[in-house]
């Protein structure tokens, strides 16, 4: 009821404006929370892309690693056949007649030759394996970091959507600490620690 410059609020008035201050401060507080939110899922998004990269990268890394492995096995049965050349080399100096002795040591000193450096590839090739199967553990470990960071920042989004649910202000405490940590470990994985 207003007259003049006289003006009566009823008890209904107070009520709503009220409730519509707590409501634009709650309706804030939720776009806060749903902005970090949004932030903490883009951050997630990338940190599972990552998670995925040094996976696919350890997986690569195996397989050259297997590949390595099996040109070092090649060269090491062809080491063994010259070995057995050589060996029947050997024996033939012993038991061939004095004009064929000459080819004979001739052959054992071919074979001594090639064996060695059959050796020196066969030892680089399994050289290049076990530096192959390092880089596939250090991306392995890379990988278990980025997953560590995306599961972390995954429970936060959970923690964000039960605080806005309960209006529990500890769980959006919460859900910072978690998303904190996420972002922590995902630091060190970007690090390669």
């Amino acid at each position: 009821m207003s007259g003049g410059n006289f003006h009566v609020h009823g008890p209904h008035d107070h009520e709503i404006e009220h409730a519509t201050q707590h409501a634009a401060g709650g309706g804030s507080h939720a776009g806060g929370i749903a902005m970090v939110t949004a932030i903490i899922a883009t951050v997630g998004a990338i940190f599972s892309y990552m998670g995925g990269a040094t996976q696919a990268n350890a997986g690569l890394y195996k397989n050259n690693a297997a590949i390595k492995k099996t040109e070092a096995s090649n060269q090491w049965n062809y080491y063994q056949a010259k070995s057995s050349k050589q060996n029947l080399s050997e024996l033939a100096v012993e038991l061939a007649p004095e004009s064929r002795k000459a080819f004979y040591a001739d052959e054992i000193a071919r074979y001594k030759k090639e064996k060695a450096d059959i050796k020196k590839d066969a030892d680089r090739l399994e050289a290049e394996s076990k530096d192959w199967d390092r880089k596939s553990d250090e991306q392995m470990h890379q990988h278990h970091r980025w997953a560590q960071a995306t599961t972390a920042l995954q429970i936060a989004i959970a923690l964000a959507a039960i605080a806005l649910l309960t209006k529990r202000r500890w769980l959006e405490y919460a859900m910072y600490g978690v998303a904190g940590l996420g972002v922590v470990i995902g630091s060190l994985a970007a690090m390669h620690i």
